[in-house]
């Protein structure tokens, strides 16, 4: 069965923070100014992001599963429908609110609606797209007539200041008050949002609609070592040590186990190649996709860094897509996460940028442990 996206959303939280403001609503660890922020920022080409923060009390005015709920309660597919019809809804999140249970049935409790099949899905930024996979799979199979996907990160949460209190006096950290930058690069690279995708099996009456082609998701754990994370610690071959191996938790929270880091050598050497060289080549082969037939290009990187190494690598495989066919709103609505996609495709679907008949080629890293994910989408 065909199934067509007909209606994106997205919410972003609160009032847009520019980078002469950031450092005062996430706070200064232990006081004192990062040393690396500017750099960060000018590398990353992020000017204004969005924190589930309020700035008069430094407290989270937003749950993970609230701002989830918010970007679905948006949705507005097409007349008489309620978010009570979802038939299905798939939700994916780097980091839940609670570890149990799951963040979709979170989700489907703030949006009070009646019973329906729930599913959530892991990872780092790729699980928006298992979340979509999953509800275009009902939607395809006849399983359900309908079904909502979801992206949400509340990076925030874990990038506030104060979450790095209880490292005050460590040792470790004495004579080096500033966090490793394994920590702090991510401090000035992510923020809050959330998306959402409605789909069925039919086209909207009136306006256009997204036909989903395929979805193609690669994972290269299995020959990569680990990238980004958090609750653990890496040793120095590259395995990891989770905090549930630890005999305390106390031991975890002085270890600074569950901040997020991201080793950034590896990341540097091996996210093009990986998910361009290695994962665009292996769809273009299987779905003998050409780059003439790309009319826009919807590129999640986290970075402006990564802009140029993306255009030459994919130029290097004979898959030129020229920078007039690429949408990112990177610069404006920053780095989500698993939401990043979401937050594109809602701006580009209801703009007046697309016609009948284009296709839009969407790619989704995810450098955890080295994945990707590609999605052609065709304007109907």
């Amino acid at each position: 069965m065909d199934v067509y996206i007909n209606d994106i959303a997205a919410f972003l939280p609160n009032e847009p923070v520019t980078n002469d403001a950031i450092e005062t609503v996430l706070g200064a660890v232990q006081n004192i100014p990062s040393p690396i922020k500017d750099r960060i920022l000018k590398n990353n080409g992020i000017e204004k992001r969005y924190y589930a923060i309020d700035r008069k009390t430094g407290d989270l005015n937003y749950t993970n599963a609230q701002l989830t709920a918010e970007a679905v309660k948006r949705l507005k597919p097409y007349e008489g429908f309620s978010v009570n019809d979802i038939e299905c809804l798939c939700c994916g999140t780097s980091m839940a609110d609670v570890i149990l249970p799951g963040h979709g049935l979170m989700v489907q409790g703030e949006l009070g609606i009646p019973a329906c099949e729930v599913i959530t899905t892991a990872g780092i930024c790729l699980c928006g797209i298992t979340s979509l996979k999953a509800a275009y799979a009902n939607v395809a199979l006849g399983i359900s007539n309908n079904a909502v996907s979801t992206g949400s990160e509340l990076a925030s949460s874990l990038l506030r200041s104060n979450f790095f209190e209880h490292l005050q006096g460590n040792p470790d950290l004495r004579h080096h008050p500033i966090l490793a930058f394994e920590s702090d690069f991510l401090r000035w690279m992510l923020s809050d949002a959330a998306g959402a995708v409605f789909m069925s099996g039919r086209k909207n009456q009136n306006g256009l609609s997204l036909k989903v082609e395929w979805i193609e998701s690669i994972s290269y754990a299995g020959q990569m070592e680990t990238c980004m994370y958090a609750g653990a610690v890496k040793k120095a071959d590259g395995t990891l040590v989770g905090w549930r191996q630890l005999a305390s938790l106390a031991e975890a929270l002085a270890g600074n186990f569950f901040a997020l880091k991201q080793d950034t050598a590896i990341l540097n050497r091996e996210i093009v190649r990986v998910t361009v060289d290695l994962g665009l080549g292996r769809v273009i082969k299987k779905r003998n996709l050409q780059a003439d037939d790309i009319d826009w290009y919807l590129p999640h990187y986290s970075s402006d860094f990564f802009r140029d190494k993306i255009y030459k690598a994919m130029e290097g495989i004979n898959f030129k897509v020229p920078y007039d066919k690429w949408f990112t709103n990177l610069a404006y609505k920053g780095n989500t996460g698993s939401a990043s996609i979401y937050v594109m495709m809602e701006e580009i679907f209801h703009s007046d940028k697309l016609k009948k008949g284009q296709k839009i080629l969407c790619f989704i890293p995810e450098s955890g442990r080295f994945s990707v994910a590609y999605v052609l989408l065709t304007v109907v």
